[in-house]
């Protein structure tokens, strides 16, 4: 910009001599210039420069998309968009964690405060309160060239408290097959847990049992012992649990016994999908002169809300079976599960 000049004369009153013509030309009086430097160019007032060390600014458009991902409250979708916008913009990899730093310091701190608020309701409940539980049905019928009736209902509920962990299960199976009754079998069982940790417990358990084709009329059993959660979160938990058991057997002709065993056991819950769940329990009971077994197998698909489908395989062992009886019993089966 061309810098601005301002010329000022000095004397701007002419003297009396300049009236009278004949009088000589006064000297010329002095000119005074004034140098102004041009005003500042006020695009840098504006848009300041950024220091050559300054870090990389984060793009708006990939803020924007972090932001809405955040915002979704969906913790996959914002690893998913974290991790993606990192590598698509390395330079600004800071300020893209700064942003996941807020949003999973958001998250912890509700976390929190909702399992506060949970501890506070646990401490007031009553024994009845926050029970769930599921009941299963299923029956079958035939007719013609085989008369055969069947009915399986089983029942299940569980209480997680503060310190105590609570276990119910019952289950009743019986079919009939040209008039002769192929499956009769039963089973109750309670066991409460007390928590040493988050993975660590010591359990109790109380079990009845009735299955007179496998040899027994009746069979208690009061054990504990240790168990260990192997997986808690995600989409598999996993429980495996050992120790001691006082059983007591009445066999299908043949005198009671009363003897110690060793148990050991294990409970899978493995969710494939958000609709489609397998299970897997398993107990293993070694005495000194006898054993037995049982594994339940089920995979379960959500129908509509709170119904279920399962299709399950149920495999029971029993070393002392009658030599009339075979020692093992398959079942399969497809039943409708409600859950509460």
């Amino acid at each position: 910009m061309t810098p601005l000049i301002l010329i000022a004369v000095q004397g701007l009153v002419l003297p009396a001599e300049l009236l009278d013509p004949a009088a000589p030309p006064p000297p010329v009086p002095p000119v005074l210039v004034f140098f102004l430097p041009p005003p500042p160019d006020p695009l840098p007032l504006l848009t300041p420069r950024r220091p050559a060390d300054a870090p990389p600014v984060l793009p708006e458009e990939i803020r924007a998309v972090v932001t809405a991902a955040v915002g979704s409250g969906d913790p996959a979708a914002v690893a998913a968009v974290v991790r993606f916008a990192k590598i698509t913009n390395p330079e600004t990899a800071i300020q893209i964690d700064r942003i996941n730093e807020a949003y999973l310091a958001r998250v912890a701190a509700r976390k929190a405060r909702e399992a506060r608020e949970k501890r506070d309701a646990l401490l007031l409940a009553g024994p009845l309160d926050y029970w769930k539980g599921q009941v299963e049905l299923g029956a079958s019928r035939s007719t013609g060239n085989t008369d055969a009736l069947g009915v399986y209902v089983a029942a299940a509920a569980n209480r997680e408290g503060i310190d105590w962990r609570h276990k119910l299960s019952a289950r009743i199976d019986y079919q009939r097959t040209r008039g002769i009754t192929s499956t009769e079998r039963a089973n109750a069982s309670y066991q409460p847990n007390y928590k040493i940790d988050d993975q660590l417990y010591v359990y109790g358990l109380g079990q009845y049992e009735r299955d007179r084709l496998l040899g027994y009329t009746t069979r208690l059993t009061a054990g504990g012992g240790m168990g260990y959660s192997v997986f808690r979160t995600g989409p598999a938990r996993l429980d495996l649990e050992g120790g001691p058991a006082l059983r007591r057997t009445d066999y299908v002709g043949l005198p009671g016994e009363t003897g110690i065993a060793g148990r050991g056991s294990m409970a899978m819950t493995w969710t494939i999908a958000p609709k489609l769940v397998l299970t897997q329990n398993a107990a293993l009971y070694l005495e000194p002169d006898a054993r037995s077994a049982t594994s339940v197998t089920a995979l379960d698909t959500t129908i509509i809300g709170s119904l279920k489908a399962r299709f399950s395989y149920n495999v029971q062992y029993e070393s002392a079976a009658p030599t009339r009886n075979r020692s093992v019993d398959t079942l399969s089966r497809a039943t409708l599960v409600y859950g509460f």
